[in-house]
């Protein structure tokens, strides 16, 4: 078993960058079963999620050349979902992705249902009647779906709550077909642009990217394309959270202020301020943190889900009381109980909220990281923290963070990787 072992305490200074976006990639990386040409797909994070949705692809068929460190060639000539690869289907949440890009090349097959983190209640009955909308009839078994896509035509999809993943796949099968559908409550973060994107350099005409209503005329035939993934906005909050945290001034390369409004704006609610450049975000802490009276995740452009947890961190060090109000996901707080081990004050008010009572001074013990983002977030505590902390499952860190301990370690960082 893999541990990070971090000394905290320490002021950190200097500059640490941030990769391409993980939520962005996955998706795109199914889109590129759409087409049977070449897709060349560049700033590729080097992550967990990212090796896995590669194998799966790979074992439907498809052929994965690497051309470069970060830049990846997928050829889909022919694909066979009952070669897939069963067990990485299972651990990874975004291998439902497929299932838009798979409905738009096959009429029938079979898939197995997702895995991912354990992050509370995330059904799939948008997905259904996304694709149900679109001619294509999902029947869920014990283990996994049969599709059947031989119906499927364009149309008018309302979606029943703002979803990513089922606005993604909604997108990636109106792309593929001929006349336009419409995608209204449609989500509009970042990385649902730049999906986007890509299908518009693979021949589908798209407007109202970054809005709620999008327009897809579609084309049966879809080339292969090239495409840069954005930079990952929510690796760029992370940064600019742990900078004010540990009391320090981080620089944040490859960030883009404009996909972190919100999070900069409660930032500087409790005393933060920036230097914004073309491509760079520095971050000058306050000599005195004020608590936030609520920090609310919110669809995009809100507090994205994915920093809720760094935020709570934050706000412990942070004199007064501040409100966490997760309104997404009921069972993201599992982390709680690792902060108390370290000397927060927390208490749970429900499955949503979190009452935060700071400041408390953290301390070093060991802890578990307990999803991707939580572990992410135990790790901005550690560096907080006095003494040594050892946080443990830290393969969930792996899931979305690249080598995270290199890249702290540049910045002044006492946290190293170890095998026990």
């Amino acid at each position: 078993m893999e541990v990070f072992e971090i000394e905290g305490g320490k002021r950190l200074k200097g500059e640490i960058s941030v990769g391409g976006s993980k939520n962005a990639t996955t998706p795109i990386l199914a889109a590129t079963l759409l087409s049977s040409g070449t897709s060349v797909i560049s700033n590729i994070p080097l992550i967990e999620d990212v090796f896995r949705m590669l194998e799966i692809i790979e074992s439907l068929g498809a052929t994965v050349e690497w051309r470069g460190k970060r830049t990846v060639a997928i050829t889909a000539k022919k694909i066979t979902p009952a070669k897939v690869n069963v067990d990485v289907v299972k651990k990874l949440r975004s291998s439902i992705l497929l299932l838009g890009s798979l409905s738009a090349r096959l009429n029938r097959f079979s898939f197995y249902q997702p895995g991912g983190c354990v992050i509370g209640a995330r059904p799939v009955d948008t997905h259904l009647d996304v694709f149900s909308k679109l001619g294509v009839i999902i029947t869920p078994g014990e283990k996994e779906y049969s599709i059947d896509a031989s119906q499927k035509k364009s149309g008018t999809v309302v979606l029943k709550e703002f979803s990513v993943t089922a606005t993604e796949n909604a997108m990636m099968l109106a792309a593929s077909l001929p006349g336009k559908t419409v995608i209204k409550i449609a989500a509009a973060e970042p990385h649902v642009e730049d999906l986007g994107r890509f299908l518009i350099a693979m021949g589908a005409k798209i407007t109202g990217l970054g809005t709620h209503t999008l327009e897809i005329i579609g084309k049966k035939s879809l080339r292969g394309a090239a495409h840069t993934v954005i930079p990952d906005h929510n690796e760029a909050a992370t940064f600019l959270i742990l900078g004010v945290a540990t009391g320090s001034e981080l620089t944040v390369r490859n960030a883009r202020a404009e996909h972190l409004d919100i999070v900069l704006e409660k930032l500087r609610e409790m005393g933060a301020s920036f230097t914004i450049g073309k491509k760079t975000i520095t971050v000058h802490p306050p000599k005195k943190l004020l608590p936030s009276l609520k920090i609310a995740t919110q669809i995009y452009p809100g507090i994205p889900t994915d920093v809720q947890a760094p935020f709570c961190v934050l706000a412990t060090q942070a004199p007064g009381e501040s409100l966490i109000f997760e309104t997404l996901f009921e069972a993201r707080f599992g982390y709680i109980a690792d902060l108390e081990k370290m000397g927060a004050k927390a208490t749970i008010l429900n499955p949503h909220q979190v009452l935060v009572h700071g400041k408390t001074a953290l301390r070093g013990t060991i802890i578990k990281s307990y999803d991707l983002r939580a572990g992410v977030a135990l790790i901005i505590a550690a560096l907080v923290a006095t003494g040594k902390t050892v946080i443990e499952d830290i393969y969930l860190v792996d899931r979305g963070y690249e080598r995270i301990e290199e890249r702290l370690t540049k910045i002044g960082a006492s946290i190293k990787r170890v095998q026990r």
